[in-house]
Order: structure tokens, then sequence, then C-alpha cells
């Protein structure tokens, strides 16, 4: 729906206890049935809703003034009293035509109606200050995450080319044309890095980008890293973290395959679990101390789970499954959502 339709639709809503509140005073006051009351009420609330339309488009054009103004108040002053009075003279417009000859309203007196008048332009203009305070409080905070998130996601970049560019200078020496090799595929990988700028990707996405980063890996493992892959084909087109699988498994690898002289198994797994989409990487390697994992130099997970927090609030999770000699398992749950389900992805999984 256009904004500026859901705006107004809103106002109008708003007005609606309103009316509940002047058909129980006419009804009150003048002894009348509910539905007299009613029907002589509306006549009151709808140029005064008419009216709180122009109200909310001044509160535009006169904004909150920070610091607080003088001029500030002498132009509400102004306008509350025009809007009093062209309240007081649509009633009777309306009065006239219902009657069919000139009325002009004056109920229990003309300094009545405007005092009323009055109130109703501060209550118009207190909610719509309110809720413009509320927008502007939500986009500073949407302007945060979305800078934190891009900081996180920068991160990425320096710390992965880093870990890549450290294989292939290990091979340099060992096996030039695996080297080369290395560089060649480090280089896609790079492309994928640097012109990447969404924060949720299709899983099919970030799987392809892992795959070409194990490929970089392979050659410096060798036959010491075995991949195994058990994706259900729902998960495909679920969206995740940017990034999010790679960390994972580039973790699985320091402190599974790295430390060891045997072959790892290393297995990644994703499937659709209700509303979640579940992955997982594990592996056989040595493991880790929980506690010194915590305390690690490393910050791949820690800015993985800022992300998460950035994105989902408590709608996601990360857990960690380690000990010595016992591997180590990452679980990620997120949300399901999918592209074709929102115009704009990001934007629904923050607020969620």
């Amino acid at each position: 729906m256009n904004s500026r339709v859901w705006v107004r639709l809103q106002l109008a809503i708003a007005w609606l206890p309103m009316w509940v509140l002047f058909t129980v005073l006419v009804s009150t006051v003048h002894g009348t049935p509910l539905a007299y009351g009613a029907l002589r009420s509306l006549t009151m609330i709808v140029p005064g809703a008419l009216l709180g339309f122009l109200v909310y488009r001044f509160t535009t054009i006169m904004p909150w003034p920070h610091p607080f103004r003088f001029g500030f108040v002498v132009a509400h002053v102004v306008a509350a009293t025009i809007y009093a009075v062209c309240w007081w003279l649509g009633m009777s417009a309306i009065d006239s035509i219902i009657t069919g000859r000139f009325v002009l309203m004056v109920g229990p007196g003309i300094g009545a109606i405007l005092v009323t008048g009055l109130w109703l332009y501060l209550v118009v203009a207190g909610v719509a200050y309110a809720n413009r305070a509320t927008e502007r409080a939500a986009q500073l905070e949407a302007q945060a995450a979305h800078a934190q998130l891009d900081a996180l996601r920068a991160q990425l970049h320096p710390h992965f080319l880093f870990n890549a560019l450290h294989t292939v200078v290990q091979l340099i020496p060992i096996d030039p044309r695996a080297a080369t090799r290395a560089a060649e595929q480090l280089a896609a990988a790079l492309r994928t890095t640097m012109s990447e700028r969404r924060d949720l990707i299709e899983f099919s996405e970030e799987l392809a980008f892992v795959e070409r980063y194990l490929a970089i890996e392979s050659i410096r493992f060798g036959d010491r890293l075995v991949v195994n892959r058990q994706v259900d084909a729902a998960a495909h087109d679920v969206l995740l973290p940017s990034f999010a699988l790679q960390t994972l498994v580039e973790n699985a690898l320091r402190h599974g395959a790295a430390p060891r002289s045997e072959p790892t198994q290393l297995t990644i797994s994703a499937e659709s679990d209700g509303d979640r989409l579940v992955v997982q990487v594990r592996d056989d390697g040595g493991g880790a101390d929980p506690e010194a994992l915590a305390n690690s130099k490393g910050t791949g997970l820690q800015r993985l789970r800022e992300r998460l927090r950035w994105l989902y609030g408590i709608g996601a999770t990360l857990e960690i499954a380690t000990a010595p000699g016992a591997g180590f398992r990452a679980t990620l749950r997120v949300p399901q959502a999918r592209e074709r389900d929102s115009d704009n992805p990001r934007s629904d999984a923050m607020s969620t």
C-alpha cells in the first residue's frame, strides 16, 4: 500500500474513538438515543477529520524545533485558531445543507465550540509529532543497524583475503602449479567478496561461493580434507546472511583440518525445519577447548553473531559444540525467508 494512503487511513481510523466520545456526550447532554447522537456527532467529526489532514501536513512544514523556539508556539496558536474557526464553519455548513437553510451552529456557545476546536487541534498535532518522532527514531535505528552491518561485512573481506593468501604463500615453495591454481581461484572468490553488497543472499549462492573457497583450501590440504554435503533441495532459495556459511567452514578448517596430519571429514548440511533454516557445519577433527575458543583472537564467529543480532534480533541462533578430541559442530538457525516473498528481504529480516 502506498505510504501516503496508509497515513491517511491511519488518521481516519484514529478519529473513530473521538466519534464514540462525541456520540456519548451528545446523547448524554441532550438525552437523545445513541443512533441520533452518532449521526449528530458525525457532523462534528467529519469536518474535524478533514481539517486534521491539513494539520498533519502543517506539522510536516513546521517540524519540531531543536532547540525549541517561541515562533513555533506562535505559529501553532495561529494555526489552532484558524482550525477552530474552520471547524465551526464546517459544522455550520453541514447543518445548513441538512436543514436546507443557512445555519450558524452555536450549540453550547461559540466560546465552547472554539475551545473544543483548539483542543482537537492540539490532539491532532500532538499525535502527528509523536508519530514523526517515532518514525525518526526508527529511521535512526535502522541507519545505525545498516552502518553496523556494512562495517561487519567489510571486515570479512580482509579476513578472508588474509587466510586465502596465506594458503597461496604456503604452496609457492611446495607446489608452484598448485599455487597458481589457488591464485586463480582466489581471484574469482575475491570478485565475489568485493562485489557482494547484500546482507542476505540465497543459500545456493552462498554454497557456490563456499565451493570456490573449498577449492582453494583443497589444493593446500589435498587428501587430508574430505568434504560431504547434505543439502535439502528446499533450502536452496532460503535467505541467510552473506558469508555466514563461509565463516563456519573457515572456522572448521582452522580448528579441524589445519592442526591434523590425518584426513578430516567436513560435513555441510542444510535443511528446512518448520519456519527455520538450519545450517550445520561439523568436522571430526581435534576440536577445541570451549573456554579457549571464547577467548580466542579469531573474530569470524564473533562478527557473525553480531550480524545475526542486527539482522534478526533474537530470531536467529548460532550454537557451537566442541571439546578436545570431539570435533567441532556449528549450528546456525535463521527464520525462513525467500527473496520472492519480499521486495526488501533485508528490511523484513531486521524487523523480525
